[in-house]
């Protein structure tokens, strides 16, 4: 069931035929204030049987009709029909679309009517009790309606909740009932007036009696007849009643057994049930107990398989290791260190025997070496004597002029010296001089850096005041418009409708002088108080005079354009005001008005007092009951009155005042806006100014950029040109020190040239006898020479082979001792496994055992949960048929 259309016509705001339909889910009317949106839900109150015209927000019944216009006459009757999908019978009646309506006509007759047949407001009410709908019904909540919930008393909410669970309708029937029993009371109490008054009448009534009593013979007979008539008919009727009581006690008897039986079945389905619910944990703990025996089986199988693969294993014979008895290592050993100690021994006299050896092979080859110079001396000088003085003679000569030649290329090198010993000293000395050059614009480099990072720090400073006051500007400017936005909206609330805004937007001059909201200054915090001490007055235009007054009303007389509150500018001065009691202030003074309503408006607020709270209006008024107290929260007090409570529509004083200070809001944040713009504007050149210093000390580290490389460059070349010249001076002190050893080699050998030209020249016959004795003499030192050279090479083939010998024993006899410890230890763990391997097979023998003993026992237990699972199972299924045949 949902809702479909709603059709009003001439309800509140909606003068023409206006539909709105729904579809299942939620609709939402959206709309801006005064748009009629309120109308809506109250045209669905209305229509399902509002009674109440406060609960519609009007004064009146009559107040639902529209009321007319400036440009369209009044209406005299308002229609509301409302459309309900019944698709799902939610609503008693045999429809798919039920439509009620009801309509007010201005005379004060009212019709209803449910899918156009008139019907009352009770039917209406019938028929939508089942539904949760209706007038009261709680899907509805209008405008204070959630406050009156939240704050409602115990007895109100249990209303609301009576009605959510749908006892209002029995409340409403039940009310209805002792309504009527009410009636029939008064009735009795009526009839039992009227009989004592007949029976105070029966005495004048008793000759008529007597009168009768013939009559009544006649009746009596007549009676008679009709008696026995009827008595023949009751006969009957008791012969009807008896068959009709024993076939509604046989009825009763069998009702009776079938109850019994019922009662008999439902026990048993009760005992059943509680059977299957006291073996279900039986049953599942057989089958949880089967599962684990079943896992504990797997588990032992496993087991027994593993310890007689382990028994096998450790049965077998373990391997005998074949390795040397440890005491035939150690004696080998000790043999060994003792023939090491003998090789040792002659290793030492073989490397004496050498030493000598080598010391008389040297000797003699010393011998040898001379006696071979001293005949290849004698042979020189006998070759030089034969292949001629001459070739000597030239020989002597070209050496003597290389020598000649040397010396003029040392003389031009020491010259190349010097010359790249000069450049490098000019170099280096040019080199200091730019690298001061460079330090100093270094230094200015660092200034440069200061000035650039300054510059930027500015720039950036400047950008970043720049942009706050763009952004403190765009803000300004979205809270002006804002606030405008405001003060249009509530200068469109302040535009009245009524007969007020009628008098303000007159042609003619009715002698208005505005508002009295908007002619009053009033004080953030006290709209509350003034206007409840206003009244009312606080809506009010202010008037010239009563002449204008006058006219005023007469006006919206005759444009029919509603009602007004007028207040009458007095010239009269203000009356003095005595001194307001403690904690109060006089309401008077928290306004300020034209000095032309002044008089007005003190007579307005005469007696009139402002305090905090309620406590403090009590206390005031105990003290002072001639005054009117007024709180800051718009409660008012008086001796004879009293007004207040939650808050209110906004008056149009509450307008005026928020208009005010929206508007002078505006105001503010344009004048804020503006001077953001002025100091944006003045910070925008500052920025300039801020680029063109970052640009100017850019550009200058740019130049002490490229002069520091121009002066890197000329270091580098002037480094180049040092690094050069100290090369060429190091290449020719070389070259120099090479050719002072060729011109020392020159000089020995023309030295030896001439020697050789002189021993030339002298007597052939001393040549041939020295070269004889030389050659004897070298034959002789040569085959001693060659016999030491024998002693010793035997000398070190004997070393040689005792080293061979002494480095094939050397360790020996440890690695020997070592292979004896490493065979004790190895028979010693052999002996240790095979005791474990012992042990090992021993609990391996336990375990098979025990486990193929436990396995067997695990089969019966295995076997025995089986059983009583199935049985559990059977006996459960067996107990389910039953469970169910039973139900």
């Amino acid at each position: 069931m949902h809702l479909k259309t709603l059709t009003l016509r001439g309800f509140k705001s909606f003068a023409s035929a206006t539909t709105l339909s729904f579809e299942p889910g939620i609709t939402c009317v959206v709309g801006p204030n005064g748009s009629g949106k309120s109308n809506v839900v109250d045209a669905l109150a209305w229509v399902m049987g509002e009674q109440g015209a406060k609960s519609l927000r009007g004064g009146s019944m009559e107040d639902v009709i529209f009321a007319g216009t400036s440009g369209r006459p009044p209406l005299g009757r308002a229609e509301v029909a409302l459309t309900i999908d019944n698709t799902d019978g939610a609503l008693p009646i045999e429809y798919s679309e039920v439509t009620i309506s009801r309509t007010l006509f201005r005379n004060g007759g009212s019709e209803y009517a449910i899918n156009g047949s008139g019907c009352r407001l009770l039917d209406i009410q019938e028929l939508l009790s089942d539904t949760g709908l209706g007038r009261e019904m709680h899907v509805i909540v209008g405008q204070g309606r959630l406050d009156a919930i939240l704050r409602a008393t115990p007895e109100e909410r249990r209303g609301f909740v009576e009605e959510a669970a749908g006892v209002l309708k029995h409340r409403r029937r039940k009310e209805k009932a002792l309504r009527k029993l009410d009636a029939m009371q008064a009735n009795l109490v009526r009839l039992g007036d009227l009989t004592a008054e007949i029976r105070r009448q029966l005495g004048p009534l008793g000759r008529q009696a007597e009168v009768a009593r013939k009559a009544a013979v006649v009746q009596a007979d007549l009676r008679d007849s009709r008696a026995r008539l009827l008595a023949d008919d009751l006969a009957q009727l008791s012969a009807q009643l008896e068959q009709e009581i024993a076939d509604e006690s046989a009825l009763r008897g069998r009702r009776d057994e079938v109850e019994a039986q019922l009662v008999a079945a439902r026990a048993r389905l009760t005992e059943l049930e509680e059977l299957a619910g006291a073996a279900a944990p039986a049953a599942a703990e057989a089958s949880e107990v089967w599962y684990r025996l079943s896992s504990v089986r797997e588990r032992l199988r496993g087991t027994a398989s593993l310890a007689a693969d382990r028994v096998r294993l450790l049965g077998e014979p373990a391997e005998v290791r074949a390795g040397a008895d440890p005491d035939d290592l150690a004696a080998q050993a000790e043999r060994v260190r003792a023939a090491e100690a003998e090789i040792l021994t002659e290793v030492e006299l073989a490397r004496a025997g050498l030493a000598g050896a080598v010391q008389a092979r040297q000797v003699a080859e010393e011998a040898a070496a001379v006696a071979e110079r001293e005949l290849a001396g004698a042979q020189r000088a006998a070759a030089d004597r034969r292949e001629g003085l001459a070739r000597l003679a030239g020989q002597v000569a070209a050496r003597r002029s290389r020598a000649e030649a040397t010396a003029a290329e040392i003389g031009r090198l020491r010259a190349t010296l010097e010359e790249a010993e000069r450049r490098g000293r000019e170099a280096t000395a040019q080199f200091t001089t730019v690298e001061a050059q460079a330090a100093g614009a270094e230094a200015g480099e660092l200034g440069l850096d200061a000035e650039h990072e300054a510059a930027t720090l500015a720039l950036e400073e400047a950008e970043a005041q720049v942009a706050a006051l763009v952004e403190q500007l765009a803000v300004a400017e979205r809270e002006r418009d804002a606030e405008r936005a405001r003060a249009d909206t509530l200068a469109l609330s302040l535009d009245r409708k009524d007969g007020a805004g009628a008098l303000l937007a007159a042609d003619e001059p009715v002698g208005a002088l505005g508002s009295l909201a908007a002619l009053l200054a009033v004080g953030p915090g006290d709209e509350e108080a003034v206007v409840a001490a206003l009244g009312p007055l606080a809506d009010a235009v202010a008037v010239e005079s009563v002449e204008a007054a006058v006219d005023s009303l007469r006006y919206l007389r005759s444009q029919d354009a509603g009602r007004a509150g007028l207040v009458v500018a007095g010239a009269a001065a203000p009356v003095a005001r005595a001194e307001a009691p403690a904690g109060c202030a006089w309401a008077a003074d928290l306004v300020q008005v034209p000095a032309q309503l002044a008089s007005t408006v003190d007579g307005l607020l005469a007696g009139v007092v402002v305090v905090d709270d309620l406590a403090t209006a009590r206390q005031v008024l105990a003290q002072h009951p001639e005054l009117v107290v007024v709180t800051r929260g718009g409660d008012l007090l008086s001796a004879h009155r009293a007004s207040g409570g939650s808050a209110a529509a906004p008056s149009t004083l509450h307008l005026q005042s928020a208009h005010d200070a929206a508007r002078n809001a505006a105001q503010q944040a344009a004048a804020r806006a503006e001077q953001l713009r002025f100091a944006l504007a003045a910070a925008r050149p500052a920025r300039e100014k801020a680029a063109a210093d970052h640009e100017a000390t850019l550009a200058r580290l740019n130049e002490s950029d490229a002069a520091l490389a121009a002066v890197a460059e000329q270091l580098g070349h002037l480094g180049a040109v040092v690094r050069s010249a100290a090369a060429e001076a190091e290449r020719v002190r070389a070259s120099l020190a090479a050719a002072g050893t060729s011109q020392e080699q020159d000089e020995a050998a023309l030295v030896e040239l001439a020697a050789r030209l002189t021993a030339a020249e002298a007597e052939p016959a001393a040549h041939e006898a020295a070269i004889a004795g030389a050659a004897q003499a070298r034959e002789l030192t040569a085959a001693e020479a060659t016999a030491a050279r024998s002693r010793e090479t035997e000398a070190r083939l004997t070393l040689r082979t005792a080293e061979e010998r002494a480095r094939a024993l050397a360790g020996r006899a440890q690695s020997l001792e070592r292979a004896a410890q490493t065979e004790r230890a190895a028979r010693e763990k052999a002996l240790e496994r095979e005791r474990r391997r012992a042990e090992q097979a021993q609990v391996a023998r336990a375990v098979h055992a025990g486990a193929t003993f436990a396995l067997s026992v695990l089969e019966r237990s295995v076997h025995r949960a089986a059983d009583e699972r199935a049985a559990a199972e059977q006996a459960r299924t067996e107990r389910d048929a039953q469970v169910q045949a039973a139900r």
